[in-house]
């Protein structure tokens, strides 16, 4: 009967590499494989690497607040069907007096909203008012279809609705009652009377 023999070959341990013995199913070692002994020393270094960037500086909040007061999706048809885009309005104003309002068109929401914002930028102007941020006295304004009455109201506060109510809240207007006297109902435009007659206030 003869013997099965089987070459042991020793395997040169790699520099740097720690190897472990290979038992070869009867309990003795033969052999030596490597290890993956370099996890730990990259885990160490990436541990003591330090994080790039760190705290991120927080963006400076704009003095100016601003409300959205219409958005439409709109189509136009072309010779391969119908394209849509949106339509946004905004109102922007710092509550201490200065006021815009702009409209923006783009293909995208966001897009059309950067849009309107830069147009209200645009359209800022300084409303007349006096130390309590009152107004001085009646006015009334029309654009397009739309008609507005702003009358100053001590002691009531602000009275106003729709988009009007907006526009007299972003500017800082105090005490002060507004009245829609048309029977439109397109806030933009209700929007924009109102600034033609905040435009027309006059101070002593």
């Amino acid at each position: 009967m003869q013997e099965n023999t089987q070459n042991d070959t020793a395997v040169a341990p790699t520099p740097g590499v720690e190897t472990a013995p290979v038992s070869n199913g009867g309990g003795e070692a033969r052999g030596t494989a490597p290890r993956r002994g370099g996890d730990r020393g990259s885990r160490e270094k990436n541990a003591r690497r330090p994080r790039r960037g760190g705290r991120r500086d927080e963006r400076v909040r704009s003095e100016f607040d601003q409300k959205m007061i219409d958005i439409r999706r709109v189509a136009r048809v072309v010779a391969g069907g119908r394209r849509f885009s949106f339509s946004v309005a905004i109102v922007i104003g710092n509550r201490k007096g200065k006021i815009g309002v702009g409209l923006g068109k783009a293909g995208d929401t966001q897009l059309a909203i950067e849009k309107a914002a830069r147009a209200a930028r645009r359209n800022l102007f300084e409303v007349p008012m006096n130390k309590h941020q009152h107004i001085p006295h009646d006015v009334q304004a029309k654009f397009g279809a739309s008609q507005v009455m702003v009358m100053p109201a001590p002691g009531r506060g602000l009275v106003a609705g729709s988009s009007v109510r907006t526009v007299l809240e972003l500017a800082g207007v105090k005490d002060v009652t507004a009245k829609i006297l048309s029977r439109s109902k397109n806030h933009l435009n209700n929007a924009r009377a109102t600034v033609a007659a905040l435009r027309k206030l006059k101070t002593r």
